[in-house]
C-alpha cells in the first residue's frame, strides 16, 4: 500500500478539483433533468415529464437542424482548413520563420478575449456604412449597406467559430507533420514522386491519429459550444442561429426552467456519445489500434 500512497497523495488535489467542478455538476444536471425545477428551486421529481415536454416542443426540430448545420459546417473548417494551414505553413513553406509567422497570425483569434473577438465581428458586419465590409463595398463598388447578420446569421457564426477552431487543429497537425522523418520526403522526391503524392501517401497516413483526435475533440466541443453565437447573434434573428446548447442555456437561465434546461443538456450529452461512437467507426479505431501495436 505504501507504494501507491505517494501517487494517490500527489493526484488527490487534481481528483478533488475534477470531482467538484466536472463530475458533481454532471451528476446534479442528470438528476435535475427529471425535475420541473423553476425559479422556486424546488426539487419536484416528474420522472419522464421533461421527455414528453421535449417531444412536444415545436422548437426542438429547428434546434436540431441548426445544430447539425452549425456543427458540420464548423467542423469542416476546424479540421479540413486547419489541415490545409498546417500543410502550407509546415510542409510547403520550407522557411521555418515564415511558417512560424503565419501560424502565429492564425493563433491571434485563439488568444484574443472572446468578447473582443465577437466585437470585431460585429464591427466587420455592422449593417451601416460604419461596418468594415459595407465600407469596403461602398468604396469599391458604391453598393448600399447590407445587413450581414440578419441575412446570413448561421454562416456568420460558422465562420467566426471556424476561424478560432482552425488554430487548434493547425498546431496539432503542424506538430505531427514535423515529427515525420525528413528522409522519407527526400527519398520520395528522388524517386520522382509528386508533392501531392507525398501528401497523400506519406503525410496523411502518418497523421491519422491526430486527425481522429482533432475531429472528435472539435465535434464534442462544437456540440456544447454557444459562446460566440451568444455574443454575436444571441441565436437570432428569431431562432435562425439558435443551436441546442444555446436553447438549453436560454431555457434554464432566461426562462428559469432549470429542470427542462437540464433535460435538454442531457439529450445533448446522449447525442455527443452516439456521434463519438460513429466517429470511432468511421476512423476504424480498432484497426488503427491494432496497426499501431504492430508498428
Amino acid at each position: 500500500m505504501k507504494k501507491w500512497a505517494l501517487p494517490y497523495a500527489m493526484l488527490s488535489p487534481f481528483i478533488l478539483l475534477v470531482s467538484l467542478f466536472f463530475v458533481a455538476p454532471v451528476v446534479i444536471t442528470a438528476v435535475m433533468a427529471f425535475t420541473d425545477m423553476d425559479y422556486a428551486m424546488i426539487w419536484n421529481f416528474v420522472r419522464w415529464g421533461n421527455i414528453g415536454k421535449l417531444l412536444s416542443d415545436p422548437n426542438i426540430v429547428p434546434m436540431l437542424w441548426n445544430t447539425f448545420v452549425y456543427v458540420s459546417g464548423t467542423l469542416v473548417i476546424n479540421v479540413a482548413f486547419a489541415l490545409l494551414l498546417a500543410l502550407l505553413t509546415t510542409y510547403f513553406i520550407t522557411n521555418e520563420r515564415t511558417g512560424l509567422f503565419f501560424r502565429m497570425l492564425w493563433m491571434l483569434p485563439r488568444i484574443t478575449p472572446s468578447v473582443v473577438y465577437a466585437m470585431l465581428w460585429l464591427w466587420f458586419l455592422d449593417a451601416s456604412d460604419l461596418g468594415l465590409f459595407n465600407a469596403i463595398r461602398k468604396i469599391l463598388f458604391g453598393s448600399e449597406p447590407v445587413s450581414w447578420l440578419f441575412d446570413n446569421p448561421m454562416l456568420i457564426v460558422i465562420l467566426a467559430n471556424g476561424m478560432v477552431g482552425a488554430s487548434f487543429g493547425m498546431i496539432i497537425f503542424s506538430s505531427a507533420i514535423k515529427s515525420i522523418p525528413q528522409d522519407l520526403f527526400k527519398a520520395a522526391r528522388v524517386d520522382g514522386t509528386t508533392e501531392w503524392s507525398i501528401v497523400r501517401e506519406i503525410i496523411m497516413p502518418a497523421i491519422k491519429w491526430p486527425i481522429m483526435f482533432v475531429s472528435i475533440w472539435q465535434l464534442l466541443s462544437l456540440l456544447t459550444s454557444y459562446e460566440y453565437i451568444l455574443l454575436i447573434t444571441d441565436g437570432g434573428p428569431m431562432f435562425d442561429s439558435e443551436v441546442l446548447a444555446l436553447y438549453s442555456y436560454h431555457t434554464a437561465f432566461s426562462n428559469l426552467e432549470f429542470g427542462y434546461g437540464a433535460a435538454l443538456a442531457l439529450v445533448l450529452v446522449i447525442i455527443a456519445l452516439i456521434l463519438t461512437i460513429i466517429q470511432f467507426k468511421i476512423f476504424n479505431f480498432n484497426k488503427m489500434v491494432r496497426s499501431s501495436r504492430i508498428d
